[in-house]
């Protein structure tokens, strides 16, 4: 057995075309590095080993030790891709990655979360020096963080596309309206947005941002809970202005109460009024 496995690492060394092709796929940790030290190596065939899920661990360190093949960015790529190689090399190799390529890593399912957060934040410091273009790209396609970062950009020609994006979470949007200062363009877009604009959380959040319309306001106030228009009539909340008409809903509330009605959702509205 021993002889078998020399004879094999001799043909590592040494072989080319098909038959370096074939060693690609040997158990041998031994083997396998001896074919690293075949001049005939190249590229593809490198590539075809890092597609190996069972690759020993020595052999993907000496992969990245080897600067020569880490010139090769189908390698990079496939060695930072690939499932057992260590968390140390994967975090710098993801540095040199393609913006695309880092959206896969952030989003492909059994990816450590620290590979994703990693790829996220890259993503994020990247946004101020892309083109419009590969902006809209990722909103259409990037991660929940991305797309976040996105909508507090503003961009208008960005905003509605990554309000669509699949990954976009209601976190997310209410990250972006916990802002102050939001470009223009947002609360309007997230208002009449089918998705976002009926949800409980990011009415709320809409009804507490400064900028919000008060037509829009006013015609949230029927559907929220009593405890929660309390909780935001309550003093530093929302502006004076305000508070009189959440502090009259209060009223309505109650007198409805005491006359033991209640009142019922509008067509087409998710929301009736909530009664405590």
């Amino acid at each position: 057995m021993a002889d078998l496995k020399d004879k094999d690492r001799e043909r590592a060394l040494m072989a080319t075309g098909e038959e370096l092709a074939g060693l690609v796929h040997h158990p041998s940790a031994d083997v396998l590095l001896a074919l690293l030290e075949n001049p005939a190596l190249d590229e593809t065939q490198v590539c075809l080993l890092l597609e190996r899920k069972d690759l020993p661990g020595e052999i993907l360190e000496e992969i990245a030790r080897r600067k020569a093949l880490l010139k090769s960015y189908r390698v990079k790529k496939a060695l930072a891709f690939h499932p057992r190689t260590a968390r140390l090399v994967s975090l710098r190799l993801l540095r040199d990655l393609y913006l695309m390529d880092l959206v896969q890593v952030a989003i492909l399912p059994g990816v450590s979360a620290e590979l994703k957060r990693n790829a996220e934040e890259q993503l994020i410091a990247r946004l101020p020096q892309l083109p419009l273009g590969q902006k809209i790209t990722l909103a259409r396609r990037g991660p929940a963080r991305v797309a976040g970062a996105l909508l507090a950009e503003g961009h208008a020609q960005v905003i509605s596309v990554v309000l669509d994006n699949p990954y976009m979470t209601e976190a997310q949007v209410l990250k972006a309206l916990s802002r102050e200062k939001l470009p223009v363009s947002v609360i309007p877009a997230i208002i009449q947005h089918r998705k976002w604009s009926i949800s409980y959380n990011i009415r709320l959040a809409l009804i507490r941002h400064p900028a919000a319309p008060l037509a829009t306001v006013l015609s949230y106030l029927p559907h929220l809970t009593v405890s929660d228009l309390r909780e935001l009539a309550s003093p530093g909340i929302v502006p004076e202005s305000l508070r009189k008409y959440l502090q009259a809903e209060v009223q309505r509330r109650m007198r409805a109460g005491e006359k033991a009605t209640s009142g019922s959702a509008p067509a087409g509205d998710p929301y009736g009024p909530k009664q405590d």
